[in-house]
């Protein structure tokens, strides 16, 4: 009895210790889901956190990416916002909007690419970028990651914005 009781237990551990084996997925694995909240910039249009006040003028918005990995490391986000500018001479609102990928470089380095436009209330013409950009995921767990970066915005329209803006952004993720 002694023995069959003994095998049973090996056994028991043997299979506990090869199911957490074969657990490798990580927070960049195909399959996982990215939901990311980034500080902003006023003078782009953008998915991410921002608000400013400087002589009575106030500029805010608020927004969030989302992902699914289709690979591992490799994520297609989307992202929406909402702001604007309160002035005395008025109100404006924008929506803004982001379409591009990520990937994780040996999953901690992320490397962006994506379209970022915005469609600001009763403007002649709405602005659009093509950004580029890297960082470094500090994965705190299995479910968040702060991300630094630098990033790299080339206007898509001549007449609208200067041809490129430099940023720096702090992202806040959550990966599921």
């Amino acid at each position: 009895m002694k023995k069959l009781f003994f095998l049973a237990a090996f056994a028991v551990f043997g299979l506990s210790t090869m199911n957490a084996q074969d657990d490798t997925s990580s927070q960049t694995s195909k399959g996982k889901w990215l939901i990311e909240a980034n500080t902003g910039n006023a003078m782009l249009g953008n998915t991410g956190f921002y608000l400013s006040t400087s002589d009575g003028v106030t500029s805010y918005n608020i927004g969030l990416d989302g992902g699914y990995f289709i690979m591992d490391d490799l994520a297609l986000k989307a992202g929406l916002g909402y702001g604007g500018i309160s002035a005395d001479a008025g109100d404006t609102s924008t929506f803004s909007y982001r379409l591009g990928g990520k990937y994780y470089i040996n999953s901690m380095i992320p490397v962006t690419l994506d379209l970022t436009g915005a469609s600001i209330e009763d403007a002649e013409e709405n602005p659009m970028w093509l950004g580029i950009g890297a960082g470094y995921a500090w994965f705190l767990g299995n479910n968040v990651s702060i991300e630094p970066g630098l990033r790299y915005n080339h206007s898509l329209n001549e007449d609208f914005t200067d041809e490129g803006v430099f940023q720096f952004n702090v992202g806040f993720a959550l990966h599921f």
